[in-house]
């Protein structure tokens, strides 16, 4: 009897350690989970995350448009900064424009609403109570996993989307924060590479923002943005996906300013 207790006791501790030893193994390769900080140490020596980048030295910018405005930020592990030691363009934007950047961000969670971790679950848990411009994150995630397309609505009302679809998601995150803040939307793909579901997904997000009439910051379509040196590309990216520091500051962040202060403007 006790060897067979001694038996189910080891065996236990086998899987806890396990599973704790794939959890942290989650964190270090893709900065998913409790362990996500470990991935720093993998993406720390990359050159594009070199102290030249760190964020004590982004000067401001004069007379930004975000100056003192509240700006949500919406996503995962691209809104994170996932392979840039935490740091996104969100921040970038903060430092540089003097606004207060809100970011609502955690790896590997979808548009879709699947767990408590969805978009859609973490908005509606937030507190925030002012909300001058509201960015959201076309996750890349929901492609990687196959979750569902699904339809544009011929509704507005946020009781008639599907959230447990991508199309849902969309129609209800831009209604909510309509909403709840009654703010300028905002949502942005990731740069081109090589999948063509998300592509599925940047042409649906396209057509939702027409019926919608927000901003669409299409870093997918914008040849131009996409045209950058392979010595650039080695610079500026982590992997096909996730921006390094120097991504963020030097290619992303100055284009997204520009976009965000055209929206800013227009509301006046």
């Amino acid at each position: 009897m006790k060897k067979a207790i001694k038996i189910t006791i080891s065996s236990v501790v086998g899987v806890v350690i396990l599973v704790l030893v794939w959890i942290a193994f989650c964190g270090f390769q893709w900065g998913w989970g409790p362990f996500c900080k470990l991935h720093d140490i993998k993406t720390g020596s990359y050159p594009g995350n070199a102290e030249e980048y760190a964020m004590k030295n982004v000067t401001p910018l004069e007379n930004s448009p975000l100056k003192g405005k509240e700006v949500f930020f919406l996503g995962s592990s691209v809104t994170y900064g996932a392979a840039s030691k935490s740091l996104s363009f969100a921040d970038y934007i903060e430092a540089r424009n003097e606004c207060h950047s809100i970011k609502e961000a955690v790896s590997g969670t979808t548009l879709v609403d699947k767990s408590s971790s969805s978009y859609v679950s973490r908005l509606k848990k937030t507190k925030t109570e002012k909300v001058d411009l509201f960015v959201c994150q076309l996750s890349t995630n929901d492609a990687t996993q196959k979750k569902p397309l699904g339809e544009m609505s011929a509704s507005k009302n946020m009781d008639d989307f599907d959230t447990k679809t991508v199309a849902g998601a969309i129609e209800y995150i831009i209604e909510y924060a309509k909403k709840r803040w009654d703010c300028p939307v905002s949502f942005y793909t990731n740069p081109k590479y090589d999948s063509e579901l998300y592509g599925d997904r940047v042409t649906l997000l396209l057509q939702i923002a027409k019926k919608w009439d927000i901003q669409v910051i299409d870093f997918w379509n914008d040849a131009e943005f996409n045209n950058i040196s392979e010595e650039e590309r080695q610079l500026y990216r982590a992997d096909s996906i996730h921006p390094t520091q120097a991504g963020y500051l030097k290619w992303w962040t100055p284009r997204r300013e520009k976009d965000l202060y055209q929206i800013v403007q227009q509301r006046g």
